[in-house]
């Protein structure tokens, strides 16, 4: 897919950010490579993907090498020089990188080993930070980082064949029944979450659906069914609207509030794609 020239000027202003945090490549230069959001370098490799720039082109080559420089021999990724290493960072960066074209190479093949093998009780995956204080709620997995570990692994070899995936995907489905916020981040299913959010950013109901749909357990699931038809109510003539938008992304042409997108709605046909179109 090439960029078309409607998308050009949206290329344009999201290069024009790669040397915003004091290096190149949308990097710091002790290489923080999560830092400056909505234009770090994690979020910008996805948009430029969005906008179908090719994943031969020598800048997304150098950004792979950059985030690889970050793995470790145990398999995770440690996006800041200094701090721990959450479980979110490495689920981020295999994400990125799978999405880049290498989820066969031998370094993310170990990091999804070491994910598999650090699958907390209840399926999901969660970390030992408790911003908000420990309550019962903060016993749960983090939702919105288990989305994103089965993001990166519906590119992999493990799709529909490991049973800890399943595992990760009830999980998400029953948050679908819980709700409320949950997990040590506190992530919910409130106003926000059902607000259709474009590019893919945040925990919300376009992305949840999405993500899912690759999964054969969640495609019959009535909790799976019940989020697509909510995400499908909020169409228009057979597009996907934007509801939510962050801000410093609201003048990009491919995504703006209130307005039907193409590349959005083409994720929707992947999501019907996925269900084998048998509805």
């Amino acid at each position: 897919m090439a960029i078309e020239k409607k998308y050009i000027s949206d290329v344009e202003a999201i290069l024009s950010h790669r040397y915003d945090n004091g290096a190149d490549y949308w990097t710091t230069p002790d290489k923080r490579l999560i830092k400056g959001s909505p234009f770090s370098m994690l979020d910008s490799i996805l948009y430029l993907l969005e906008l179908g720039m090719e994943l031969t082109e020598p800048l997304l080559k150098e950004c792979a090498n950059i985030i690889f420089s970050a793995w470790r021999e145990d398999g995770r990724f440690k996006l800041y020089p200094k701090g721990s290493i959450y479980p979110c960072h490495t689920a981020n960066a295999a994400n990125v990188l799978c999405h880049m074209g290498y989820a066969c190479d031998a370094r993310l093949q170990k990091t999804f080993r070491h994910l598999l093998d650090t699958q907390y009780n209840d399926g999901g995956w969660r970390c030992n930070k408790f911003s908000f204080g420990r309550g019962p709620e903060t016993e749960y997995s983090n939702p919105f980082p288990t989305l994103t570990v089965l993001n990166a692994f519906h590119f992999s070899d493990y799709l529909n064949k490991e049973p800890a995936l399943e595992r990760a995907v009830d999980f998400l489905l029953e948050h679908w029944t819980i709700r409320k916020p949950i997990g040590p981040c506190h992530y919910g299913m409130g106003t926000l979450f059902m607000q259709v959010e474009y590019p893919f950013r945040n925990y919300n109901l376009f992305i949840y659906v999405y993500v899912l749909s690759f999964y054969n357990s969640a495609k019959e699931d009535n909790r799976f069914l019940e989020a697509l038809r909510a995400l499908e109510s909020k169409m228009v003539d057979g597009q996907i609207v934007v509801e939510r938008v962050v801000p410093k992304l609201a003048k990009f042409s491919f995504c703006k509030k209130r307005e039907q997108s193409v590349l959005a709605t083409i994720r929707y046909h992947e999501i019907l794609k996925n269900l084998g179109e048998k509805r």
